[in-house]
């Protein structure tokens, strides 16, 4: 069992990486694989919405987009996170999620996933509010903790700080090991998820 952790923050090693690293030092303590994916500091692109995914399965920009894609059968479940710009996500990391679902939703859904922000100060519960709304629309159930999953700080050293933040990484993160080892045990017994039906799509016209 392996979890995929998104660092969608352009400084590799800052505070969305300090809360991460919480989650991923608990996960090993469950014995659940996990590793950390660092978006970058390159030029991402944003979804254009050609359609060209529908006709080959993949993005159109091949990039860590695509690389990802090609690995999400190597993972159980998905947590991302991301710092707080402006009461919202980083930009980096909406574009990488919309061209993700996008292209792959299928291989995302009925995995685990969560959410965690760090931020300064405000901004934390419309940010955790914005990415989780990726995993709800897309039957992957989300896996809680005991309060918001944030952490605030304006430097690593900060965030190592705040305690009931770094706690609620690793409730989130022991949460996530056993569901993902309950949904194990299932399969072992041959209980599966149910056959979703075939998504209806209307608008408020029709």
């Amino acid at each position: 069992m392996k979890v995929l952790l998104v660092n969608g923050s352009p400084n590799e090693n800052g505070c969305t990486y300090t809360a991460l690293s919480e989650i991923k030092n608990t996960l090993k303590n469950n014995d659940i694989e996990s590793e950390i994916l660092y978006l970058g500091k390159s030029a991402l692109n944003d979804c254009i919405a050609c359609d060209k995914c529908r006709e080959t399965g993949k993005c159109i920009f091949n990039d860590i987009v695509n690389e990802t894609v090609a690995r999400l059968d190597e993972f159980d479940g998905i947590i991302v996170g991301s710092p707080v710009y402006y009461a919202g996500p980083t930009g980096r990391v909406c574009s990488f999620l919309d061209r993700l679902f996008y292209s792959a939703s299928a291989k995302l859904q009925s995995k685990f996933a969560a959410s965690i922000v760090s931020c300064r100060r405000g901004g934390a519960s419309s940010s955790f509010d914005r990415l989780n709304k990726y995993f709800t629309i897309n039957n992957m159930p989300l896996v809680p903790s005991q309060y918001w999953n944030s952490v605030h700080g304006n430097t690593p050293e900060e965030v190592k700080k705040d305690i009931e933040g770094l706690q609620t990484m690793r409730t989130l993160a022991n949460n996530m090991a056993y569901l993902l080892k309950a949904n194990k045990i299932a399969k072992e017994n041959g209980i599966s998820k149910s056959d979703y039906e075939d998504q209806i799509y209307t608008n408020f016209i029709r």
